[in-house]
């Protein structure tokens, strides 16, 4: 059996790699639908209304007109708030409203500066949770912290599984730990669904690694020189996608060494299989 053309080999090569880049092409446009701001950090529809009589006559930093919240809850979460503003001087709030708010009252009700945040749970809209942020907390926490906090926390999937209660508390103990720290880039941890999201790009980061360092000439054992000129794109996916999102949310090691071990598999099926699916053929001749 006589051996294929070079150049139909080299056109299967091209085609391989046009097939790869239209993939990966979709598959980082989805992924940045998925980090993109498209929520942006909305003005809370507490300020739509001014009805005073819906505050209670006593000072408490939680309003719960939804009754989100057990009564335990409640009361737990009030006065850990207020220990935790006597022992840092940040203002946390929270309202939760359904058909009722007591609207542009709670600005004067609690005195919110920009030393405030005020988390407004409200099931009405797309997302549960809404933040109104003093200037103040912007240097320790961008404008995408809060962004990621309101769709880690507040979307309809979290909700659902976890219930609002959960949803309020966890977004105000990232909050808490954020500010202890003194600061935070991003959302501290990591879900399960944004893991599996950065093993994904890590994979197939390491499948373009592998397609990109198959021999391409006899007797050539690696062609570094397409790895090389296709890094930016594996290194991509596999750092900025795949290691990125994991080290600067979790010290956790476990994750990482996953996302690693993806990487080296991906990156050796595509270099293999290629060559194991030759072996018949030259077998035969």
């Amino acid at each position: 059996m006589s051996t294929p053309p070079a150049f139909v080999t080299g056109r299967s090569v091209r085609s391989r790699f046009e097939q790869l880049l239209r993939h990966t092409a979709v598959l980082l446009f989805a992924l940045a639908l998925w980090l993109s701001p498209i929520n942006g950090l909305a003005h809370s529809t507490a300020y739509a209304y001014n009805n005073p009589e819906l505050l209670p006559d006593i000072q408490t930093p939680v309003i719960d007109l939804a009754n989100a919240l057990t009564g335990q809850q409640e009361a737990n979460l009030a006065k850990d708030l207020e220990d935790f503003e006597q022992e840092t001087g940040w203002k946390l709030r929270v309202l939760t409203q359904f058909e009722r708010t007591p609207g542009l009252a709670v600005k004067d009700y609690w005195g919110l500066d920009k030393h405030s945040v005020l988390l407004v749970a409200d099931p009405r809209g797309g997302n549960l949770l809404n933040f109104s942020v003093g200037d103040d907390f912007y240097p320790l926490m961008s404008r995408t912290f809060w962004i990621e906090l309101q769709t880690r926390f507040g979307n309809q999937f979290f909700v659902r599984e976890h219930g609002e209660d959960q949803s309020i508390l966890e977004a105000l103990e990232s909050i808490k730990l954020c500010l202890r720290r003194g600061g935070c880039l991003v959302v501290p941890g990591l879900p399960p669904e944004q893991w599996a999201l950065t093993l994904i790009t890590s994979i197939v980061g390491g499948v373009v690694c592998g397609f990109a360092a198959k021999p391409r000439k006899e007797g050539q054992v690696i062609a570094w020189q397409w790895a090389l000129i296709f890094s930016p794109l594996w290194g991509i996916l596999f750092i900025a996608f795949g290691i990125g999102p994991v080290v600067t949310r979790t010290s956790d090691w476990l994750p990482l060494f996953r996302n690693i071990a993806g990487f080296m598999v991906g990156a050796l099926a595509a270099f293999l299989v290629p060559v194991l699916s030759r072996n018949p053929s030259s077998d035969e001749v």
